[in-house]
């Protein structure tokens, strides 16, 4: 039986909890609020996914050094932003020979680091134990064990697939990669895709402008992926156009609800306000652009958000702009 640590109580790392349990794992999650932890050891998480009956075999603590005593895989579901904060607070407890999973999508804000390069410069974890999980996953749906599928990416393929083994079950199936940055650089900068796609049903657009959005910020994803030495396949994977798919078009998903928000007029301050939880591509959409910026990569729907998200631009103005770009080869 395999031990996990999850290192947060959020919506996903909840789920992805209850999934290692049923799969056959024993799991200690860690919550930063005791009342947190309290709830998860009576069986529910209350606070982010309050209709799950957590395995007997999901326990929680306060204590991360105690989450961490043991483990064999220790999943890691902060905010991306909070990495490596947390990290310098308690990365030390993470056991020498873990395998060491991010469940997180973002780039962090003044380094351009992808989580997996965050793991390793602040916790001197090897690349080939970290594991990248990424796909269409949304929380909710995962709770209700409902089929859902993700990728699971290592530069040693073994251990990814010791991960995999650990979560697969008869509604959860992971497939293997190596390409650790295209399944970073999608679960990233699909968020950002998702911010658009909201505006742009918040504002009222139909299924073509939702459309037109996806399928171009796909191009704009990959076209980062290749430039940062990812494969092109993993862009047409579950990692890709997969979670492209489900962040961009689900009520469920924060990104997509918190750009439905501001296409309907809402301050940055007020969606957030609204959406009391971290929102990640609002978090992340500054530093994908400076990371493109800084390989040349053109990226024009993700230039658009943070144009609204940080400078305060006006949403109306986005449709506008980008359908004013000089006309251009699909394929460039």
């Amino acid at each position: 039986m395999t031990k996990v640590a999850v290192m947060s109580a959020g919506s996903w790392g909840t789920a992805f909890a209850s999934l290692l349990a049923e799969a056959g794992s024993t799991v200690t999650m860690w919550a930063r609020r005791q009342e947190v932890v309290d709830q998860i050891n009576g069986g529910r998480n209350r606070d982010y996914l309050p209709d799950l009956d957590l395995p007997d075999t999901v326990r929680a603590t306060a204590d991360p050094a105690a989450a961490c005593a043991g483990a064999e895989i220790v999943v890691l579901a902060v905010p991306s932003q909070t990495l490596r904060a947390n990290l310098a607070e308690w990365g030390d407890a993470i056991p020498a020979e873990a395998d060491v999973v991010s469940l997180m999508k973002g780039v962090e804000l003044g380094t351009s680091l992808r989580m997996s390069e965050v793991i390793g410069q602040v916790a001197g974890v090897e690349q080939e134990r970290i594991v990248v999980v990424s796909g269409p996953n949304l929380a909710k749906e995962i709770a209700l064990r409902q089929p859902a599928a993700s990728t699971v990416a290592c530069v040693d393929l073994a251990a990814a697939e010791r991960v995999a083994a650990a979560c697969a079950s008869r509604v959860f199936r992971p497939y293997t990669t190596h390409d650790v940055v295209g399944t970073e650089i999608c679960g990233a900068t699909k968020n950002v895709v998702g911010l658009a796609v909201g505006m742009a049903e918040g504002m009222g657009f139909g299924d073509n402008t939702k459309a037109t959005i996806i399928t171009r910020g796909l191009a704009e994803t990959t076209r980062l992926g290749l430039a940062l030495g990812a494969e092109p396949q993993t862009f047409l994977g579950l990692a890709g156009v997969g979670d492209l798919i489900a962040t961009c078009m689900s009520p469920l998903s924060r990104n997509h609800s918190f750009g439905v928000m501001l296409g309907r007029g809402l301050t940055v301050a007020e969606a957030t306000a609204e959406m009391k939880q971290t929102t990640e591509g609002v978090k992340s959409c500054e530093s994908i652009l400076s990371l493109a910026q800084h390989h040349g990569v053109d990226m024009p729907i993700v230039e658009q958000v943070v144009g609204v998200v940080r400078d305060g631009q006006a949403v109306t103005s986005v449709g506008p702009r980008l359908m004013a770009r000089d006309l251009k080869s699909e394929h460039h």
